[in-house]
């Protein structure tokens, strides 16, 4: 049996990952920001010590063995440069703390509970985004660079502890058809956004739960520290 724990599984990707990982040789722990049902765990990652109940009461439902860890809660919320000041430094923190600052919490635990005494390695999956390389608009400059973050410290995450058999992987959606996405769409413009995608159409959460459940249990070990596009050609590297 593998043991998971996915963050932000309530909704969009993250219950598409859920659902791909529904498999009978794999026991999931999901989480998300509000209390609901039973089967995930609440924890606001805009909170200090969030990330460290989450993962400790996971590691409790799982009896004390975690295999994977998956990276997905995110925020994605606009912070235009002409706000007030404290606000634009509000949002730039919230979201740094939520995308990046609480995966980081997450893969520092996960790193050393799968070096620790008697373990024997596992994997990470970080769910960034093409806004990594390419960037976003100007009202999303701390979007852009939390998953920025997020890659470079899933490639470190590879090169510093492959060796103890813990692998670090990471997925870059472009847009994908969830909440967040047919926002912003429609606040870009839509079909214009639409055209900047040779594909011709925006992800399906599947898809990019599909690449995260062949990350998580089947990618080959030579693989880490591997980056996957999911994003219909729209950026090429």
């Amino acid at each position: 049996m593998i043991h998971i724990l996915a963050t932000g599984t309530s909704r969009g990707i993250g219950a598409a990952i859920a659902a791909a990982l529904d498999l009978p040789h794999v026991r999931l722990i999901g989480h998300a920001s509000r209390p609901g049902d039973d089967s995930r765990i609440p924890a606001d990652l805009d909170e200090p010590g969030a990330a460290h109940a989450l993962w400790h009461e996971a590691l409790d439902r799982l009896g004390g063995r975690i295999d994977v860890l998956i990276n997905n809660a995110g925020i994605f919320e606009a912070a235009p440069i002409d706000m007030a000041h404290d606000a634009w430094l509000a949002a730039w923190e919230r979201t740094m703390r939520i995308n990046l600052t609480a995966s980081a919490e997450l893969c520092r635990l996960a790193v050393r509970h799968f070096t620790g005494d008697g373990a024997k390695g596992g994997r990470i999956v970080n769910v960034a985004s093409r806004a990594a390389y390419r960037g976003d608009s100007p009202a999303h400059w701390h979007y852009a660079a939390s998953k920025a973050g997020m890659v470079a410290m899933t490639k470190s995450i590879a090169r510093g502890h492959a060796r103890d058999a813990v692998l670090a992987f990471a997925v870059c959606p472009g847009f994908t058809m969830t909440g967040m996405a047919e926002d912003y769409l429609a606040s870009r413009g839509g079909d214009k956004l639409l055209a900047d995608i040779p594909l011709g159409k925006v992800a399906d959460p599947q898809e990019v739960a599909e690449t995260v459940r062949w990350l998580a249990l089947d990618a080959p070990a030579s693989a880490t520290g591997a980056v996957i596009d999911v994003n219909g050609a729209s950026y090429v590297r």
